[in-house]
């Protein structure tokens, strides 16, 4: 085992073979006496590094694991095996990817943004599950399309866009001709949305920063991206109720969501609701960041439940 004060992601990334599909999964045993298993399910534009400083905490608090999802962090696509990358097909893989890997385990669910609506989606698929999980963490995360802060006009403008952003021809395009440093830094300055990636990194992370952000978009798959995004504004996870707590950590100045709804649709679907804050001025924290600005994740009240031991 590396040492600690040394280890990095490289360490503990092993390869994962799922449903036909090559990936990768990192998973970091606990520097404790190991109390949990928690399951770590990374949102959309993500690679498995990406998260590291979020292993790095959620570690003091048992084992965690976190898989790839087709078509993210390098992971082939779901179009390989002829499957279209939608909420449903996401649900299907985590769900064979829990019954394959935990067996006879209890586990604590951690999930980010779109990682969690893939997580809901598949407990209500997937009911049986429901005896595995002890609680459902969602940071950032949301149910339905009404939950975004844009007016339906522009939702279903950010719609079409996507599913023409996803067509073969405009994807091979866009992968090939624009996920460049250039183009990158480009649309940073001229796009809203874009620079909320970059509003809490200081003058000296910015190079780094943006290289890490032209990583991010090559290792993804572009279609997989355009096709999950226009889902965003047809979503509607609040249909099947959910037999299990939640816990919502609010993103203080999420740019993206209305924690108002995001809260009723939550109460309404899962049997207990509990929320803490993080005090982050962006959807989430930047895609550099380390250990300690990763921390805001787990805020204190969070804390306290993940040290209880599980019965």
């Amino acid at each position: 085992m590396p040492s600690r004060t040394q280890s990095k992601p490289a360490d503990f990334i092993v390869p994962l073979y799922m449903n036909g599909l090559d990936g990768r999964m990192l998973k970091m045993p606990s520097t404790k006496k190991p109390n949990r298993e928690i399951l770590l399910i990374y949102g959309h534009h993500a690679i498995l590094e990406r998260w590291w400083g979020l292993v790095e905490n959620l570690n003091q608090y048992g084992n965690v694991t976190m898989p790839d999802l087709p078509g993210f962090g390098g992971m082939q696509s779901f179009s390989k095996i002829g499957v279209k990358p939608d909420v449903d097909a996401f649900a299907d893989y985590l769900a064979a990817f829990i019954k394959l890997k935990y067996k006879q385990k209890t586990i604590t669910v951690y999930a980010i943004s779109f990682g969690f609506t893939v997580v809901t989606r598949m407990l209500q698929k997937y009911p049986e599950l429901n005896k595995k999980v002890d609680i459902v963490i969602g940071y950032a995360g949301f149910m339905h399309y009404n939950e975004f802060h844009w007016s339906r006009k522009t939702q279903r403008t950010f719609q079409l866009a996507s599913r023409l952003f996803a067509t073969r021809p405009v994807a091979f395009i866009i992968r090939y001709g624009f996920l460049n440093k250039i183009v990158i830094r480009t649309l940073t300055k001229v796009l809203p949305n874009s620079k909320h990636r970059f509003i809490e990194v200081t003058p000296e992370e910015f190079e780094e920063t943006m290289d890490f952000e032209v990583k991010l978009w090559q290792a993804n798959d572009v279609r997989t991206h355009w096709l999950t995004s226009s889902d965003f504004f047809s979503l509607d996870n609040t249909k099947q109720h959910i037999d299990l707590p939640v816990i919502h950590i609010i993103s203080e100045q999420d740019h993206y969501f209305n924690n108002i709804i995001v809260e009723q649709h939550m109460r309404a679907v899962f049997n207990d609701y509990k929320s803490f804050v993080a005090k982050s001025k962006a959807h989430v924290p930047h895609v550099t960041a380390g250990k300690k600005a990763m921390s805001i994740m787990i805020p204190t009240g969070l804390k306290r439940i993940l040290n209880k031991k599980k019965v």
